[in-house]
């Protein structure tokens, strides 16, 4: 009885499923009848159309990870706000200061970071 409700859902399913093996079956079928000798350009490294300088297992900066890290956190920070401002007039004062709590959270991490040098270029 219920089933019915997500037949559709199913279908769609079973047809997706489908259509992945059968691309994947045709690329695979199509690899063995185009398939060329290797050029020596095309599987070399690529690296900004230069040839490369040096290893590609040297030490760098951790710092850039970082300050990929604190963007991710602070881009979350927006994600919550957005729907929080829109539903603030359901939510009332303990909603409020509920948000309030996390922005003082954000801020003193924020804070922190600026404090032990991960924002300094």
């Amino acid at each position: 009885m219920y089933t019915i409700n997500y037949i559709n859902i199913f279908i769609f399913f079973f047809v997706a499923l489908c259509l992945v093996f059968i691309m994947l079956f045709l690329t695979k079928i199509l690899s063995i009848f185009f398939s060329k000798t290797k050029d020596i350009e095309k599987i070399s490294a690529y690296e900004c159309g230069f040839d490369p300088f040096e290893d590609a297992r040297i030490k760098f900066e951790i710092h850039f990870y970082l300050i990929a890290i604190l963007f991710i956190i602070f881009d979350l920070e927006i994600a919550f706000l957005f729907p929080w401002a829109i539903c603030l007039s359901v939510l009332g004062i303990i909603g409020f200061l509920n948000m309030l709590l996390f922005l003082i959270l954000l801020g003193i991490g924020f804070i922190f970071e600026w404090r032990q040098g991960a924002l300094d270029w």
